[in-house]
């Protein structure tokens, strides 16, 4: 048996295509699934299936099909398109569910399925399912592996079909949400946009939004290979490579540059000096957007965001000028879309460059981010750098360390936050691992600051995020941290 880890949890299930990752695999955990929508429904469920495109992904797609279908789900074959498209499409079809085929920014040899849920009575609902269904998911997924009772005999099996206008769909329902002002706007303008998909699932769409909107693009990573023009997230230094991304925003004299993950439910951006400004603006930027559209009645008003624990405060900057609260949650887009639905919210995300704009799916949206940001340049008739700048500034790092399990992480949280009281007034939240906020941390070299320690849902390893008012200070506050842990 390989010893290659393989992920299952709110992410759904995760690892190395014909390692951990095998045709079995994927055949019994869409099985799992699709043996639960079924149950759900009381009878046969339909199913919208979509892959990010990725090189072998075609090996996974058909065994999810053969898994779904042997427990009696109609499958709805979509083809190579992105996560958030299944998402729109599950509405689309009033599909019982969705899968997914991706490893996100996960490198080459990883894939996986994550599952999306349609909650019956609203109109826009797909998204992921709760912790309690994942487990409840993950746990017949062990327990078929004798061979259970979810497969179904020859004259009850599900059908396949195939529909290939996702993308198109999505495209509509993002740009539909702007008025005529805004589009004509951009149209009259022009602007130059480069797009970076890393030849994944946004290629198609994300150009199809972008010219629809009135822009000219210049596309990289359009090719559809399936193997990804460089490391596939869209950090700083996987866009910073020789006529990459930033490159080529300062070569045509682009207003902006989006770069997509494989699956684009995630999108970093490059303002129009072809600097780096993050997945953690992207939420920034666009959440301002949709808060800002409330307030001039072009969407209805949100009275709170939803974002996860690792998610930069300049979220509460930007909220609090709108005098919206922020509710924060465990780690994961399931976490997130919960708190929005039972808060009825407009807009979340969590700070890995994932916007969740409700009006168009309760699913992490690249598409959306990048709407949203053209509108906003806009709107305010400002640059990227402006509007960046219009946002208090902090520095967040992120650090890896990787562990045998996750149990490993819990005692290592708490021991930060037995340490975090000798760094300062300490706030510590236990919802997902251990976050510790100062109002002034003496570690960080003072000033506002923050700490989150968890295990990854999505990677054998637990995670280091910090943030301060300046570089040498999250660094210093993150080394204390690593020290704490380490100390014993």
């Amino acid at each position: 048996m390989s010893d290659a880890p393989l992920m299952l949890g709110v992410s759904g299930c995760r690892g190395i295509v014909g390692e951990s990752l095998t045709p079995e695999v994927a055949a019994r955990f869409a099985g799992a699934f699709g043996s639960w929508l079924c149950e759900r429904a009381g009878g046969r469920a339909r199913v919208a299936l979509g892959r990010d495109g990725r090189a072998g992904g075609h090996v996974v797609q058909h065994a999810a099909i053969a898994g779904l279908c042997g427990a009696g789900c109609d499958v709805v074959d979509l083809g190579v398109e992105m996560t958030p498209t299944v998402g729109v499409m599950v509405d689309e079809l009033e599909a019982d569910g969705g899968v997914v085929l991706t490893a996100s920014h996960n490198p080459q040899e990883w894939n996986g399925l994550k599952c999306l849920v349609r909650e019956r009575g609203e109109k826009v609902s797909a998204c992921a399912p709760d912790a309690r269904t994942a487990a409840e998911i993950v746990a017949r997924f062990h327990a078929m592996a004798g061979g259970g009772a979810a497969w179904r005999r020859w004259d009850r099996v599900g059908s396949v079909t195939r529909q290939r206008d996702g993308g198109a769909i999505h495209v509509s329902r993002v740009v539909e949400r702007f008025g005529a002002d805004v589009l004509g706007a951009i149209a009259a303008m022009k602007p130059t946009v480069v797009l970076d998909s890393v030849n994944g699932a946004g290629a198609p769409a994300g150009r199809r939004l972008l010219e629809r909107m009135g822009c000219r693009v210049v596309h990289l990573g359009d090719e559809e290979t399936g193997i990804f023009s460089h490391t596939p997230e869209p950090t700083r230094e996987n866009l910073s490579g020789a006529g990459g991304l930033r490159d080529a925003v300062r070569q045509h004299g682009a207003i902006v540059g989006f770069a997509q993950d494989p699956d684009a439910d995630r999108l970093a951006v490059i303002d129009e000096r072809g600097e780096y400004i993050g997945e953690e603006h992207t939420l920034v930027l666009a959440a301002r957007e949709v808060l800002e559209m409330g307030m001039r009645g072009n969407e209805r008003r949100s009275r709170a965001v939803a974002v996860n624990l690792s998610t930069s405060r300049m979220i509460e900057d930007v909220a609090g000028e709108y005098g919206v609260a922020v509710v924060r949650t465990p780690v994961g887009e399931a976490n997130v879309v919960e708190a929005m639905k039972h808060g009825d919210m407009i807009v979340g995300g969590e700070g890995n460059g994932g916007l969740i704009w409700s009006s168009v799916t309760y699913v992490r949206d690249s598409l959306s981010a990048m709407a949203l940001v053209l509108a906003s340049v806009v709107r305010h008739n400002r640059q990227v750098s402006e509007l960046v700048g219009r946002v208090p500034r902090y520095a967040i790092e992120k650090r890896k360390v990787g562990i045998a399990s996750r149990a490993e992480a819990g005692p290592a949280g708490e021991k930060v936050a037995g340490w975090a009281v000798g760094a300062g007034e300490a706030r510590i939240d236990r919802q997902d691992g251990v976050r510790v906020d100062w109002a002034d941390c003496g570690a960080a070299g003072g000033g506002p600051a923050w700490v989150h320690v968890r295990a990854s849902n999505t990677e054998p390893i637990m995670r280091l995020i910090g943030e301060a008012r300046t570089g040498e200070g999250v660094s210093s506050l993150l080394d204390a941290v690593a020290g704490a842990i380490g100390g014993g």
